[in-house]
């Protein structure tokens, strides 16, 4: 998609500032792959409506060639954001496609899923995010739903200052990102900061909102975020947005949506509403019903 060049940054008169910085946890999921968790179940409700972010970075094939075999989901969103590398994603569904560098994996579980995500390389870099984003109870049982972004398909913009912006929720600067949700109605941007530029995010005021730095440094409010943290910015009734400035070059995520207060059930691989759907989920995906 065309780059709008030179956007107009969203009017921010008082920016929120950095409650709590978060260093991740490295972990293993699926066949093995080394991650870092960054969001994990204890920030679930302070980061409602988002219930995981892991970050992977590596360039030693031992550390993702296994991949994530086939594995169930139900009652949630994956978002998954490749930097660097190829992936194939199939399911149950019928959905097949390939993820590679700056494209973006949106699925809708739903119901039930069950997908497997293979690396298509043996060497290289492989680079990416996946964000867990939750679905109302209302729409936990809904079908599943799933598409590939190629890079080239996400809005994009640069706005007065330079920093070069990836919508891929949500809306930016009057530019619409690739996916909209209306009950989490989630923003999330990947922002490319060069050195000496800042940029303005409006964000609603009961909306919950983080900055995720991947490369470099940034400044918000006067707070320092380092790379490879994550800063939980704080509810100011007053903020109606973030300023975000980097003295260097960087890079960041910023991500935020409206909560939705709700019980959060989770077992692994499904989130919902109470125990007894979780005992529901489970003997479906024993017995085959989880589709």
């Amino acid at each position: 998609m065309k780059t709008n060049a030179f956007s107009q940054s969203d009017q921010v008169s008082r920016s929120r500032s950095v409650e709590q910085l978060v260093v991740g946890r490295a972990t293993s999921d699926g066949a093995g792959v080394k991650l870092t968790r960054v969001l994990s179940q204890s920030l679930q409700h302070r980061l409602d409506p988002f219930l995981m972010l892991d970050a992977f970075a590596s360039d030693n094939p031992d550390d993702y060639i296994a991949g994530f075999p086939d594995h169930p989901h139900r009652g949630f969103e994956t978002v998954t954001y490749m930097i660097a590398g190829r992936m194939r994603h199939r399911d149950n569904a019928g959905h097949e496609g390939l993820l590679e560098n700056g494209g973006v994996q949106w699925m809708t579980a739903g119901r039930g899923i069950i997908h497997s995500e293979i690396p298509m390389q043996e060497e290289g870099v492989m680079e990416g995010f996946q964000l867990w984003l939750n679905l109302p109870g209302k729409d936990k049982m809904i079908a599943p739903w799933y598409r590939d972004f190629a890079a080239a398909d996400l809005p994009r913009l640069v706005t007065e200052t330079g920093v070069a912006v990836t919508v891929i929720a949500g809306e930016s600067q009057g530019v619409t990102g690739a996916v909209t949700r209306e009950a989490t109605a989630p923003i999330y941007l990947d922002l490319h900061f060069p050195a000496g530029s800042h940029f303005a995010q409006a964000v609603p005021k009961d909306y919950n909102a983080f900055v995720y730095v991947y490369r470099g440094e940034v400044s918000i409010d006067g707070s320092d975020v380092p790379a490879q943290r994550m800063a939980i910015l704080g509810r100011d009734a007053q903020a109606d947005g973030v300023v975000i400035q980097a003295s260097a070059d960087a890079r960041a995520l910023l991500i935020a949506g409206r909560p939705l207060n709700e019980p959060i059930a989770q077992y692994g691989p499904f989130v919902m509403n109470t125990e007894q759907e979780i005992y529901q989920a489970l003997n479906d995906f024993r017995d085959g019903r989880l589709a």
